[in-house]
């Protein structure tokens, strides 16, 4: 099972990387889901194949390496499995996410080189009304 972790946690795959891994049809891998029309996060079932958390049902399913692995081995006794990750092409939300992150930091090392502000935001005010002159 191979997995490639993100910065912070490991990369999440939808059902068409499901069904690579595992070699079954998309149907399969939909019964195979424990889903409940119901309940829209059912509780743990080892016998299912388990998605991660959804906020809606409209949510696209998806997985995390190590459940698809877990049930592949425990459940349809596949010897061996390997969920390949592959990052996807940078979309355009992407692009500006990292924008904002670099213009984030830019910011935070300015912040970081500036002189320390005074702590008494009281004493702050009589700096800056002394600074100006009276109208």
């Amino acid at each position: 099972m191979q997995g490639e972790p993100s910065a912070d946690n490991e990369t999440l795959i939808g059902i068409d990387e499901v069904q690579r891994s595992l070699n079954r049809s998309r149907a399969s891998v939909y019964r195979y889901t424990n889903t409940d029309p119901r309940n829209l996060n059912p509780p743990f079932n080892p016998r299912k194949l388990n998605p991660e958390y959804r906020s809606d049902q409209k949510e696209p399913l998806v997985f995390h390496p190590h459940e698809v692995a877990r049930f592949a081995r425990d459940v349809l006794r596949i010897k061996e499995v390997t969920v390949e990750v592959l990052n996807s092409p940078s979309t355009a939300t992407q692009q500006l996410l990292a924008s904002i992150l670099e213009e984030l930091r830019a910011i935070r090392a300015r912040l970081d080189g500036a002189d320390a502000p005074p702590a008494d935001l009281h004493l702050h005010r009589q700096q800056h009304s002394q600074s100006r002159p009276a109208a």
